[in-house]
């Protein structure tokens, strides 16, 4: 949610950041915006004048008492009761009012930086740098489920039965190296600085709408019936979340947070020949990082947040690439951002593993996440993402970058105390 002084000053720039993510059918909004809110203003002005006469007036009564005068005293309470009316109907507009212009400003998207390229969707984002060499063996590469069900690792028929489509249960080896992912994100994060924590995995409505669009929460969120309670579709939620109404001391920044949760999404229109196995599903767990800091270092931890995710998947020999996430890309609260995409020798290109994102002071706008300054001055603090691992893809790219043409699959050096030692898996059929 941008700043509505901003929107009042500068309409045309925020309608040209509306053209530029190809979202035209908002630009009315800004108009309707600033109509509502002149209005709300002027109520308000009304309203706290009005307010000021009756406070002055009803000290008149007391006055007027005191000297017998009580039909002028009578003739007073009669104008105290007509300004108390009054004010009653102002500040019942004024309530509609502001909710309506909150309402409004909350689908309006953010700003986005200057540098983000211009483009309308997914297909036009642009690749930044590629890491490590992408190859492809002589032999043929199977379906990641079917690779891991060579080690007796997967069982989706039963997960069927038991939860539906889109889940799974992880066995023996494969379940060993989906944990050893997780816990190997954990240290890495842990030795970058990063303050370790395990969040709820629900979180309130109010919180929900402070993190993320309309859209995006109408694709993504499960609620819980009959509670004000969603389950997480990403642990950033609820670690951006543990910040709402609070005002941090400033000498306190950056707040540089890693954390650990399982994920929940609806993942509404998902569809295609990737969509099978474990690459998009309902349920999967995930490392996170998250930054609290002063507007003005956002732009250097967002280099260092997706350098991190890079860092992580080098050091397990997966070749990636960086993505520059193009304007009609970016979700309504985002900067800007960048897609990690990990090698998938059997697809021959590149998939997504990982998304960074800036959100500027977005989210905390929204949750009133605020900073005190060394001067006294309080203001929005700014908030970053990152992905840190999310195991199922983790374990695609680990899959088919460390198989062999004997079936069995390396397993890399950075893993293996987290395996018992073990350097390989060695397939049970």
């Amino acid at each position: 949610m941008i700043d509505i002084k901003f929107l009042r000053e500068n309409p045309e720039i925020v309608k040209q950041n509306i053209k530029n993510k190809f979202q035209d059918k908002k630009i009315p909004l800004v108009d309707e915006v600033i109509a509502l809110d002149a209005e709300y203003r002027a109520s308000k002005t009304e309203a706290d004048n009005i307010r000021a006469l009756k406070n002055k007036t009803s000290k008149e009564i007391g006055a007027l008492m005191a000297q017998g005068k009580k039909e002028e005293a009578e003739s007073v309470k009669a104008k105290v009761a007509e300004y108390a009316d009054r004010l009653a109907e102002l500040e019942k507009k004024e309530e509609e009012l502001g909710a309506k212009v909150t309402e409004i400003m909350m689908v309006i998207p953010n700003i986005i930086d200057p540098s983000v390229p211009i483009g309308k969707d997914d297909s036009e984002n642009v690749e930044v740098t590629k890491y490590g060499e992408p190859f492809v063996p002589d032999f043929e590469i199977p379906y990641h489920t079917d690779i891991m069900e060579r080690f007796n690792g997967i069982d989706l028929d039963a997960a069927r039965r038991v939860a539906g489509n889109g889940f799974y249960y992880l066995q023996g080896d494969i379940a060993r190296l989906h944990s050893a992912c997780t816990a190997y994100a954990r240290d890495f994060m842990i030795d970058k600085g990063f303050t370790y924590c395990v969040p709820p995995f629900m979180i309130r409505s109010g919180v929900v709408t402070g993190v993320m669009s309309f859209a995006e929460m109408d694709a993504m969120m499960y609620k819980i019936e009959g509670e004000d309670l969603y389950l997480i579709g990403t642990s950033e939620h609820s670690m951006i979340g543990k910040y709402i109404d609070t005002i941090v001391e400033e000498d306190t920044l950056p707040h540089t947070l890693t954390s650990y949760s399982p994920c929940f999404r609806k993942e509404k229109g998902a569809h295609g020949i990737e969509e099978r196995g474990v690459y998009r599903i309902h349920q999967f767990e995930k490392q996170e990082m998250i930054v609290v800091c002063k507007p003005e270092d956002s732009p250097f931890w967002f280099d260092k947040l997706w350098s991190y995710t890079v860092e992580l998947f080098r050091s397990m020999d997966v070749p990636v690439r960086t993505l520059e996430c193009c304007s009609g890309d970016l979700a309504d609260l985002k900067v800007k951002s960048f897609d990690v995409e990990a090698w998938s020798p059997r697809q021959k290109k590149y998939f997504e593993v990982g998304s960074c994102s800036n959100l500027g002071d977005a989210q905390a706008r929204r949750l009133k996440i605020r900073v005190n300054g060394k001067d006294g001055k309080k203001y929005f603090a700014h908030t970053l993402n990152n992905t840190v691992v999310a195991p199922p893809r983790m374990l695609i790219a680990l899959l088919e970058n460390n198989l062999n043409e004997d079936g069995s699959v390396n397993i890399p050096e950075v893993l293996r105390p987290y395996m018992g030692g073990k350097d390989k898996l060695i397939p049970i059929k």
